[in-house]
């Protein structure tokens, strides 16, 4: 096997490779902890490069801005903490370059500004929208509503109507109930969301039955990945056709997450394919980027893309359901690319779950925070 082919088999599959073609040993798998803290790593020149194509940044903008939003990363901890019950949500301001956290007492201003944050003053608390956000949860949404979400910088709950639909009489009923629920904004999309599962593609990195999806992240013992791929149970083969395990959990609709163990000579490693657009990357924890920072995509059919976070905890509503706790980024997307890994930095973000549009086209993607399905199931992730 030619070394072109070993690389593409174990970025394509988002983490896996073949033991026995590598000639990996067990030493290579021995447990390390799961570490959520930042890489002091220097970012990649093809990472910047990227960053440059997909955000429009120039090289110095693009190192610039990765170096804030590992600060911001270590900032939003310690500012929400701060904030106490008067916290409103935050987000990464590319601007300033700075994390800006909502308050809705100016006696906070002062002490969470002194970690590092500008602070700016709400009307409601992150909890008080959490609740609405909760109490439309329990509504049954129709087709014409694709997606809500807390978000911050609105000071409310955001609920997407699609545009075609937004004068049925379903969705009229669902936005009332919604406004009726607290504080909500109604804005309009061009398309439904769907999920990023396609038909079987030769040379693509796993199958099950007849659907082709993406690896995420490597966990000691397999790797994770979106749940609407397939059922517990469901036998996995790789990108030649070998079987790797079998879908050990899955959860979809109102979750979207899922996870594959990994026998038979397959192996996991801490890295996520760049295609050649950029290096592979190494995973070195799971540390949370905040709303407004870049993030990238990898994916098995359109590769390696990268835009920002948009909003956190959003409700998508899919066709099959609504699925909960979703970020959602300015990334594009396609068939195929579903459970793919999402990465900011060096910090594993998530799985691929679904959305609209095309990376032709443009479009929003959203996936499954990766530290909710490590909970979920009891995994550790594999870092470098």
């Amino acid at each position: 096997m030619r070394r072109t082919t070993v690389l593409r088999t174990v970025l394509s599959a988002g983490l896996l490779v073949s033991a026995a073609t590598l000639g990996l040993t067990q030493a290579a798998a021995d447990e390390a902890p799961l570490t959520a803290t930042a890489s002091r790593a220097p970012a990649s020149s093809a990472l910047v490069s990227a960053m440059q194509h997909d955000l429009g940044l120039t090289k110095r903008q693009a190192t610039a801005r990765l170096a804030q939003e590992t600060a911001a990363r270590g900032v939003e901890t310690t500012a929400r903490r701060v904030a106490g019950a008067s916290y409103g949500g935050s987000w990464f301001d590319a601007k300033s370059g700075k994390l800006v956290v909502a308050v809705t007492e100016a006696a906070s201003r002062d002490a969470v500004e002194a970690t590092g944050a500008r602070v700016t003053l709400v009307r409601h608390s992150q909890r008080q929208l959490d609740a609405t956000k909760a109490r439309i949860d329990a509504l049954d949404a129709p087709a014409g509503v694709g997606s809500w979400h807390v978000d911050p910088r609105a000071g409310s709950v955001v609920v997407d109507v699609v545009s075609a639909h937004k004068d049925d009489n379903d969705v009229r009923s669902f936005v009332a109930r919604a406004r009726a629920a607290g504080p909500v904004v109604v804005r309009q999309t061009d398309k439904a969301p769907s999920t990023f599962a396609a038909g079987t593609v030769g040379g693509d990195p796993y199958y099950t039955g007849n659907v082709r999806c993406s690896i995420g992240f490597s966990v000691y013992g397999g790797f994770v990945t979106a749940g609407h791929c397939a059922q517990p149970g469901a036998s996995v083969r790789g990108w030649d056709n070998s079987y790797i395990g079998n879908f050990q959990g899955s959860s979809f609709p109102d979750n979207d997450y899922a996870w594959v163990n990994v026998g038979s000579g397959w192996w996991t490693v801490p890295v996520v394919l760049g295609w050649g657009t950029v290096s592979d990357q190494l995973v070195r924890g799971s540390g949370e980027a905040p709303v407004g920072a870049s993030i990238c995509r990898s994916g098995s059919t359109s590769h390696w893309h990268c835009g920002t976070v948009l909003a956190k905890n959003e409700t998508v509503n899919y066709s099959q359901g609504a699925v909960h706790q979703m970020t959602k980024t300015s990334v594009c997307a396609e068939p195929g690319d579903s459970g793919g890994s999402f990465i900011s930095g060096d910090q594993a973000q998530g799985v691929t779950s679904g959305g609209w549009g095309n990376c032709t086209s443009g479009g929003e993607t959203w996936y499954q925070p990766v530290n909710e399905i490590l909970n979920r199931y009891g995994l550790r992730l594999h870092t470098a």
